[in-house]
């Protein structure tokens, strides 16, 4: 058995709401631990929204996390550490960065350093050291940076902030998806705590941390997914960005439907990988899932056929957000991330 932090004694929660539904859960003197919302308003302190346009018919949701148990006095405090914005009780940490290229003069890969610069501070002051799951969004992922690509120079600056704090950058990188947004800041938002969580790598593909050079300067930094321990005998999977990568090349070149089939292969794939390293048992028809579609007039295909695969009423069916964005690479229509829980325990690593 995976030995334990001790200090880990605050247990985590997450459930995915209809924007009222979360907004009914704050009070006058009380709001829930955080949230990462989806089509949510901006200025929502403990709402940190995903700037990218909602194409579920559900509108708005938000996926909304709880921390310790209902009475027991958990304090959660808020701040900010240069430009990251943060809420934590002391075991758990979610935060939020939102950076203006054009009010900042900097160049993608500058500003994504000194944007990770930061979230290291914040984990480092906050004393919550182990990232479990990142989510970025930058305006036009795929657009020319002025003789290499957005994405590629973004890359640039995470791994070199990664290597500046003495991170893992390539195994044991935590789980992660980058995606773009028309318009906008380059958001970044980030989950952490007091324990390290388990990486997870898919074998039907390379490690995005191991692409040959043909895919830039600087590999993407990302394990395909983490298991952590989040108290209460419960184990979370997060699992990155998946596309229709075999190997490490894109296959189903102009097939929305294909490549939807080959992402859940994929996920699939991710969850048996996981089954090795915890008892917990998950299912892909169980996840709570994001669905970024770079075409909106292909969401009702890739609706089809993820009911097709899993039923019209399973869960991750009837609970998948959709989002208009661009996936990393400009031949990508669909991408999906996703978390799920489980009872169970981590395995010896």
């Amino acid at each position: 058995m995976r030995p334990q932090d001790d200090r880990l004694h605050s247990p985590l929660r997450v459930e995915r709401l209809s924007l009222p539904d979360s907004l009914a859960l704050a009070t006058h003197s009380h709001a829930p631990f955080a949230a990462l919302g989806y089509g949510t308003p901006h200025g929502v302190a403990w709402m940190p929204t995903v700037n990218a346009r909602v194409l579920s018919p559900q509108g708005a949701m938000a996926d909304v996390w709880h921390v310790g148990h209902a009475g027991d006095g958990t304090q959660v405090r808020s701040g900010t550490t240069g430009i990251a914005r943060w809420r934590t009780d002391g075991h758990w940490l979610l935060g939020a960065i939102d950076l203006d290229e054009a009010a900042e003069g900097q160049s993608l890969t500058e500003l994504a350093q000194r944007a990770y610069r930061d979230l290291f501070r914040t984990l480092d002051q906050a004393d919550t050291p182990h990232l479990q799951r990142i989510w970025n969004y930058l305006p036009r992922i795929n657009a020319d940076g002025g003789g290499l690509e957005r994405y590629r120079q973004f890359n640039l600056g995470r791994q070199e902030a990664f290597f500046e704090a003495g991170r893992a950058a390539f195994e044991g990188a935590p789980a992660a998806c980058a995606l773009g947004i028309r318009q906008g800041a380059l958001s970044i938002r980030f989950l952490a705590g007091r324990a390290a969580p388990l990486p997870v790598e898919n074998p039907r593909q390379v490690s995005a941390y191991r692409y040959p050079e043909t895919y830039g300067p600087r590999s993407p930094t990302f394990s395909r997914a983490a298991l952590a321990d989040i108290g209460d005998g419960q184990v979370a999977l997060f699992i990155s960005g998946t596309a229709s990568i075999v190997g490490h090349e894109t296959v189903h070149h102009g097939d929305v439907r294909e490549q939807a089939r080959e992402t859940l292969r994929n996920l699939e794939a991710v969850i048996a990988s996981a089954h090795a390293q915890t008892t917990a048992r998950f299912s892909l028809d169980a996840l709570d899932c994001v669905v970024y579609v770079r075409h909106p007039s292909d969401t009702e295909a890739v609706r089809e056929v993820i009911e097709a695969a899993l039923g019209a009423q399973s869960p991750m069916a009837r609970h998948a957000v959709y989002l208009e964005a661009d996936i990393c690479r400009s031949d990508l229509l669909v991408e999906i991330e996703a978390h799920t829980v489980a009872a169970g325990r981590l395995q010896a690593a």
